[in-house]
């Protein structure tokens, strides 16, 4: 489950990546809408690419190493929970079905770090 995990990570920090470099472009459309390429909300995606390329660039590390990984997946996984949190919080001023859809990307996105967490040894 290693190269599962390593994939996951992966992914994850190329989403930061993206985040930090068009936050606009990639949250603009069905999850944060026009609002989205405002310099206000820009500096909030800004700040959660980083976390994305943070939290998964060290789990990466220590997958590498053999240490430990499971701290990191449990920190992503809050990540994707308060995102969803802050969706409904904020509902009124997104697109229609934001909240719905950051629920369901951001909830498969736990379901999925949480099964390659519970599948790597301790």
């Amino acid at each position: 489950m290693k190269k599962a995990a390593a994939a996951l990570l992966s992914f994850r920090i190329l989403y930061g990546l993206a985040l930090l470099i068009a936050p606009g472009k990639v949250a603009g459309n069905r999850w944060l809408g026009p609002g989205a390429y405002q310099p206000a909300a820009t500096v909030a995606l800004r700040g959660l690419g980083a976390r994305e390329v943070a939290v998964h660039g060290i789990a990466l590390a220590e997958l590498a190493r053999g240490g430990p990984v499971r701290p990191y997946l449990a920190a992503s996984i809050v990540g994707d929970l308060a995102d969803i949190g802050a969706a409904f919080a904020s509902r009124d001023g997104l697109p229609d079905n934001s909240p719905a859809a950051t629920a369901a990307v951001a909830g498969g996105s736990a379901a999925l770090t949480a099964a390659v967490a519970a599948s790597l040894e301790k």
